[in-house]
């Protein structure tokens, strides 16, 4: 995806999660009654600084990064059915509410990042700076991290990239694969190892058919 399109795809998630913050205005919280830069926000956006890869979030989670809070925003059943490990849920009504330290580093995440990404700006508009969310949301986790795929003929750098990924694939359970397709989404099941809550391929190949 290019640069002006994920602006784009952003700022209108943004405009979608600014219009839904104006239900909150009745909450005792003073900071949502602050004034909103949007302009700011805008510049956040094109300049790429409000989300993270899938790489970057496993990373993060096997280097234990100080101060990491992983927030899944999906309903109940998709959480308990897979999820990122730490992963907290905190579903999008929930944020308002929940205490976030200023020095905690904050990753959200939905299935294709739409959600996630309206639940950024939620939380930039409460004030809170060291946030980001999953661009390709628990697709994108599935895809490189759970899934990873080098194709037959890559050249060295990418062999060398590819080492590196599989090495956290495998960490996380993960089956990289060498000289083969990844699987299509979301009519062919994703090969993963069962998660710590039991996840079987069928319910992980359930999660790439569902919404944001």
């Amino acid at each position: 995806m290019s640069r002006s399109s994920h602006s784009t795809r952003a700022l209108a998630s943004a405009a979608l999660a600014l219009g839904a913050l104006a239900a909150f205005a009745g909450s005792p919280r003073k900071e949502i009654n602050a004034r909103i830069d949007v302009s700011a926000l805008a510049r956040t956006v094109e300049g790429e600084d409000d989300h993270v890869s899938a790489i970057e979030l496993a990373e993060w989670i096997r280097n234990q990064r100080p101060k990491l809070r992983v927030v899944d925003v999906r309903d109940s059943a998709s959480f308990d059915a897979f999820h990122i490990p730490p992963a907290e849920r905190i579903p999008l009504g929930g944020l308002v509410s929940t205490r976030f330290e200023p020095d905690e580093t904050i990753v959200l995440y939905s299935d294709g990042g739409a959600h996630a990404a309206q639940a950024w700006v939620f939380l930039r508009a409460l004030g809170h700076r060291r946030v980001y969310f999953l661009r390709g949301g628990l697709y994108e986790w599935l895809d490189e991290v759970m899934n990873p795929a080098l194709a037959e003929g890559a050249s060295d750098s990418a062999r060398q990239r590819f080492a590196a990924i599989a090495e956290i694939s495998r960490y996380f359970g993960g089956v990289p694969r060498v000289g083969e397709q990844r699987a299509s989404r979301p009519s062919v099941p994703v090969p993963v190892a069962k998660d710590r809550a039991g996840a079987t391929t069928a319910v992980v190949a359930r999660v790439r058919g569902r919404g944001c």
